[in-house]
Formats: C-alpha cells, structure tokens, sequence
C-alpha cells in the first residue's frame, strides 16, 4: 500500500520549480515543500515520534499545517487536526483519548494548552520554555532526507474527532486506503489535473478545507492557495488575483460572500468549480450563487467525516432541474437506502442513507461498541435520512435526531427551511421540534433576516402556509442575529433547542 506522502516525491520528480503552495507573499515550490517536509520529518524522528504514533495540530491555517502532515505520514505518523474553535477542556479530552505522543500549536492557544499533559509540545511562530520550536526543528534538519515510510491497507493516514453534534465527539480512523480513494473519487468528478489551484479558506482542521477538494488537487500535481481564516472580502480580493480555479464553501461562507455589496462588479471567472452541501439549497439562492460565479460549477454535495467527505455531487446537468438533491455517488462508493431492519427500500421512499467503499473509514478510535453501531454487514450506517429518485440522485431530508413527528405524520425540517429560504428577505433558516402538549412535537424555526427588513413573524407563517401543509408551517417563529454553526458550517441544532422556552 502506498503512503500518501510520497506523493510530493512523484510531483518534485515530474515538475520540482512550479509553484505548489501560496499564502499571502509566501510562495513554495515542490522542490521547496519536499525540503521542508524532509527536515520537519528528521526533526520529528529525532524527538522520537515514528510508525503509529499521533501528533495532534493546534493551527490556523498555514502552510506549516500542510508540512506536518505530510512529514507526519512520511514517518508513518498520523496527523490529529484540531478544532481551534473548542474549549482547552475539550481538548484535553480528545489529546487524551487519541493518546497524542505531540502537539504543535501556535502562541494564540499556548496559554490555553501548557496545563493539558502532552509528552511533547511543538510551538510555531515563537518561543516558550520546555517547548521546541517549530522553525528551530526545521533549520537544524535542513538537507537531510527521510524516506517514505511504508504503509499496510489499514494505517492511519489521521485521526479526526466529529465536530461534537453528541455528547462526546468520536475519533474517526481515516486510513491511507480511504484518502486514496477519497483523492481518486474527486480527481475524476471534477476531472482534476496540475493545472487547477484549489483556493483554501475554511479551516485545514476539517474535511472541507483539507479535503474539497485540497489533498486531491495537491495528489493531481495541482496547487492551493491557503487563507489564514475565511474573510468574505478577502476571498473575493484572492480570487481576482491568484485565479484559483475551485473553492470549498460551507453554507454560512456562501451566505456571507453573496451579501458583499459589490459581488456582481467582481471578477469570479477563474472558479470552474465550487463545493457545496450541508444544508438543502433552494432554487433562489442556487440562482444567486449562479449570477455570482457565472463560469462556475455549484456542486451541491453530501459527505461525513467518516468517509472523508464529498461522497456524492449535484452535476452541471441538474443544478437547478434537480434542485435538493446532492447528486450521485463518486467513483467505487455505493449509496443505499435502507429501513430500520436494513433492508434495501424502493426509489422514492425515506429510509436511512448507508454508504459502502473504500471511502468508508476503518472504525472509531477506542469505541468498538460506536463501531458495530456504524459498520454493518459492509456498510457504513450514515445516521441520516434520505431517498433516492428513479434516476440514482440522492436526497438527504434529515438527520435521524431531527425528523420531527407531529400528530403521527414525520416533518423533514430541511423542506420547512427550504421554503423559509425562499423568501427574499430570509437570510438564513433552521427548523427544529418544540414539544406540544397534543401533538407531541410541532416545527420552531429560527430565522435570520437580511439587514435592514421589517417583515413579521405572521408575514412569514403566512408565507410558508401558502406553501407547505398546516402541519408542517411553524408554530413559533423566533429571530437570531445569526445561528449558531459548527466549523464546517451545519447548524448547531441541539444549541436552538437549548434556548429558553417562550410562553
């Protein structure tokens, strides 16, 4: 099997001077990246880190995120990408059930760490006692060379925790055969090739910004331009001047770039393509995403961590003609809809989305019973509910934990938001049960209305009611400044349905 990284050798070896890597004025070529990731390798084996062990990255976005884990596989390591957004508890308690050997992280979060024991800490961009330093490891090792290290089918290439949706996130096992597959799939999706830059401004910490499609246009010998952190302006302004031809956006990124007051008079016909997903995209906004990006692809799209995303996509035939649906499956993944005893259901009927390949990850991190909940006879049970129409496009309708039941009749939330979205003055949308004493549960929604709008919590019901059934149009409408997200832009429902109650 082979290692991930040595995939920068095979780049180097076929064009060593062409640029790779862009953050701001910084720019590296392949000759240069290999370079580095070989001294950061060296300095790492040094200190004793090697085959199986896990190193944990506490990074914004910087192109050092990309050389440690490449240096990381060379050795045979995995990389543990942590979510800068937690709490310093919640990291101590992922730092301590991956059992990370290492930490890298940087002075904004050193403070927030130095208590949380870890055999060893690496900081970037500074100096601490008893820590060493990045760019210290890296000069001390400059012109040294490490091979690749060879790999089985189920090595960890990372070890990446759920964004914490449950009580407890899980860690992911995402092996060198499932990023291999992943990188295969999107390479022959969006036909990939050196000549593409994926431009990256979510955070490398989670599947978006590293993996839609990120590794797999570095695999393709394309390039990536990196963003420190997403900025709507910023995007805009580096979208003009480093022409990248794809970008990942999670829905609240689209959200923001589409209210920018000048998007129509800025040039965004570098982007052939653009991935999306996490939320069901109305007709209206796919429209608005359209006239923004006129040369563009919108790839609407489905994927979990635990198949290291981008699982199915919406092609350019059917943006709009199959609004809603995320698509089809990429190449060597299965989809199957199934009912509660497993058993495969007819085109058109709900039942819980499963998916099986190569993609598929190898369990979960020290949780064997969460690991026989998930994989099943070969498949990977998703949680989510879907269906599947007559021509093999997938529809996801809800999360399992979100389908509200009302009166007996289920209410796929992400139809009720739907039509929320359609109205001009919605902003964004998200529905949730609130429990009724004779219903059981009856749909809330949470809606955030563009500046400067007056419309009314009746004015809306009343819309949705011309276009939804009596049950399904909300019984409360609440309005929020804005919903709260996880990093790679799902709405955060447990923490709507946490807000105190309204008489």
């Amino acid at each position: 099997m082979d290692n991930f990284a040595g995939v920068l050798d095979h780049n180097v070896g076929r064009y060593p001077d062409k640029i790779v890597l862009t953050q701001g004025e910084r720019r590296q070529t392949n000759r240069e990246f290999l370079t580095r990731v070989n001294a950061l390798a060296a300095g790492l084996r040094e200190l004793g880190i090697g085959r199986g062990d896990v190193v944990a990255l506490l990074l914004y976005n910087h192109l050092e995120f990309l050389e440690a884990v490449f240096a990381l596989n060379r050795i045979g390591a995995a990389f543990l990408p942590l979510n800068y957004r937690l709490s310093p508890a919640e990291w101590e308690f992922i730092l301590g059930h991956a059992e990370a050997a290492a930490l890298l992280t940087e002075p904004e979060f050193a403070d927030a760490v130095c208590g949380i024991p870890v055999p060893r800490k690496l900081l970037l961009g500074g100096s601490r006692d008893g820590w060493v330093s990045y760019e210290d490891l890296v000069a001390g090792h400059l012109g040294e060379s490490v091979p690749v290290e060879p790999v089985g089918p189920d090595d960890l290439q990372r070890l990446m925790y759920t964004s914490g949706t449950t009580s407890r996130p899980k860690g992911v096992r995402i092996t060198h055969t499932n990023l291999l597959a992943k990188n295969l799939g999107h390479i022959v999706e969006f036909g990939i090739t050196g000549e593409d830059t994926t431009l990256v401004c979510g955070p490398l910490y989670h599947v978006g910004g590293l993996d839609l499609p990120g590794l797999g246009t570095l695999h393709a010998g394309g390039s990536l331009v990196v963003l420190r952190k997403f900025d709507a302006r910023e995007v805009v302004d580096t979208i003009e001047r480093e022409r990248p031809t794809n970008v990942w956006l999670a829905p609240s990124m689209m959200n923001a770039l589409l209210q920018l007051p000048d998007l129509s008079r800025r040039d965004t016909s570098s982007i052939r393509f653009i991935i999306g997903g996490g939320e069901k995209m109305p007709v209206p906004l796919v429209e608005r995403i359209r006239a923004a990006f006129p040369s563009a692809w919108f790839a609407d799209a489905y994927g979990l961590t635990e198949t290291v995303s981008g699982d199915t996509f919406n092609d350019p035939g059917h943006m709009l003609s199959k609004v809603g649906s995320v698509g089809r499956p990429v190449v060597h993944l299965r989809v199957r809809i199934v009912d509660e005893l497993g058993a495969e259901v007819p085109a058109g009927q709900l039942g819980e989305i499963t998916l099986s390949g190569p993609k598929v990850f190898a369990g979960y991190w020290r949780d064997e019973e969460a690991t026989a909940k998930a994989l099943r006879n070969g498949w990977f049970h998703t949680g989510d509910i879907g269906r599947v129409d007559e021509d093999g496009y997938l529809y996801v309708e809800d999360r399992k934990k979100d389908m509200i039941v009302s009166g007996g009749e289920n209410i796929a939330t992400p139809e009720v938001e739907r039509v929320l979205y359609e109205h001009p003055d919605v902003v964004e949308a998200a529905v949730v049960g609130k429990s009724h004493e004779r219903w059981g549960e009856v749909p809330l929604a949470f809606v955030v209305l563009r500046a400067g709008a007056a419309v009314t919590a009746e004015e809306l019901a009343a819309f949705c009611r011309a276009r939804l059934a009596k049950f399904k149009v909300p019984a409360e409408i609440r309005f929020l400044d804005e919903l709260p997200r996880t990093p790679s832009g799902k709405v955060l429902k447990r923490d709507l349905r946490s807000l105190p109650v309204i008489a």
